[in-house]
């Protein structure tokens, strides 16, 4: 990886407090119980009141995205970021041979990827390909799908976009389980630069040394525990119960057995070897975890956890036996830019690099999970000391908070059947 940019969207596309309220408040199929349901849930979430919306959401267009919403909205997020990745690099968009758009929920005609081609006016050549319904694991599978495409196409520059199409996607019935995906999905989005050309070694970035992609999709309560449907209003939306953590840590838990042996020093995995299979043998219970005797910080000295949730996040660290530190990144992550789909590995990845974590040698495992149900994780050699601020420049000095402050928790202390203005949340407000 030579480089990447992350989206921030505009001042005037803030989700705070106020203006969540108002579009709260504009759904009139809400009552007192999706209310409440709803105000419990943005409390307990993990995320900040700085996160980023859709413009047709901010403006009250919910109900009734046009195509030229969507399209603005993709706009907005792949031009920006490219754009100060073509000034980073010094890199010319001519140069560019292959290039993979991971967006799940938009397939237009011509595709993402053929506007890239036209705005840049790149060459005729430029392999193209465009994924869908990969959920929030799209962008490994897209660095994946690069690596592969490597193994044909020699001395080339790839470039990956990651993001989701959230405007179209809206939900804006009172299906409890619907609801989820409004509090947890914001906008975001990256590009980043991959090559198999030496020449570009010294200013690389990161080394990809391996990548395992895991699917579980025949397990039913694993495929079903993200997916997009209509309500009995026939709202359309995202429905995410509650198997949602659980299928990912049986994903994750499939994936590492294939990828950790490829990054363990030897002697971790005889250890763990012996110790496993003896407690076998013996009768007695197989602890919690990555398993009795893997300690996973041998081989890996940094955990880039896919910011899904507060959930989510919660159940890798009890399943990996991470520490708070380790999971700093991906929580701070969801606090300040909330899920962002398959933008948002690159928003933790950004934090550490930020906080000036990543020292040449070290080895970051990449844990991304996504409807279907998908595990799809890779790891990352970093080649250099890294200290970039970027799309953390304005904040990182005051990451973490000493306090979550979250108006949401004022409001909910307040509700009663008795006293809810279902009319306007917004009369609620400090």
């Amino acid at each position: 990886m030579v480089s990447y940019e992350c989206h921030k969207a505009a001042d005037d596309q803030i989700l705070d407090p106020r203006a969540s309220a108002k579009v709260i408040s504009r759904n009139k199929n809400l009552g007192v119980e999706e209310y409440k349901f709803m105000l419990k849930t943005m409390v307990s979430s993990g995320i900040g009141e700085g996160t980023y919306g859709p413009k047709s959401i901010i403006d009250g267009r919910e109900e009734s995205p046009t195509i030229v919403d969507e399209i603005s909205e993709m706009d907005d997020i792949i031009f920006d970021t490219l754009d100060k990745l073509f000034a980073k690099t010094g890199v010319s968009p001519s140069e560019i041979d292959i290039i993979v758009s991971s967006v799940s929920l938009l397939s237009p005609a011509p595709s993402l990827t053929a506007r890239v081609i036209n705005r840049y006016k790149m060459r005729e050549d430029t392999k193209t390909f465009n994924l869908s319904g990969m959920g929030c694991s799209a962008s490994v599978v897209a660095v994946d799908l690069v690596n592969q495409l490597f193994q044909t196409y020699e001395n080339s520059l790839a470039i990956v976009i990651s993001t989701e199409s959230m405007g179209p996607n809206w939900y804006s019935g009172k299906d409890k389980s619907m609801m989820l995906s409004n509090i947890l999905f914001r906008i975001g989005g990256c590009s980043m630069l991959l090559t198999n050309s030496r020449k570009w070694k010294n200013k690389a970035l990161l080394e990809l040394t391996c990548s395992v992609r895991t699917h579980i999709g025949s397990n039913e309560e694993a495929y079903n525990s993200c997916f997009q449907r209509e309500d009995d209003l026939g709202k359309k939306g995202f429905r995410l119960n509650r198997y949602l953590p659980k299928a990912g840590a049986r994903a994750l838990n499939i994936n590492l057995r294939i990828l950790v042996p490829k990054v363990m020093p030897f002697s971790v995995m005889l250890r763990y070897y012996i110790s496993h299979y003896g407690n076998k043998i013996m009768g007695r219970s197989i602890p919690k975890g990555a398993g009795p005797g893997l300690d996973l910080k041998a081989g890996i000295d940094h955990f880039c956890v896919h910011p899904g949730g507060r959930a989510i996040i919660d159940e890798v660290g009890q399943s990996l036996a991470l520490s708070d530190y380790d999971l700093e990144p991906a929580r701070m992550a969801l606090y300040r830019f909330g899920n962002t789909s398959a933008g948002g590995l690159w928003y933790v990845l950004g934090y550490m690099e930020a906080k000036k974590r990543l020292k040449k040698g070290d080895k970051i495992l990449m844990i991304s999970l996504g409807a279907g149900f998908k595990c799809n994780n890779c790891v990352w050699r970093v080649m250099r000391d890294l200290d970039d601020k970027n799309v953390w420049e304005d904040c990182i000095d005051h990451y973490p908070p000493k306090t979550f402050p979250n108006t949401f928790s004022k409001i909910l202390s307040k509700v009663n059947d008795e006293n809810l203005n279902i009319v306007n949340l917004e009369d609620y407000l400090p």
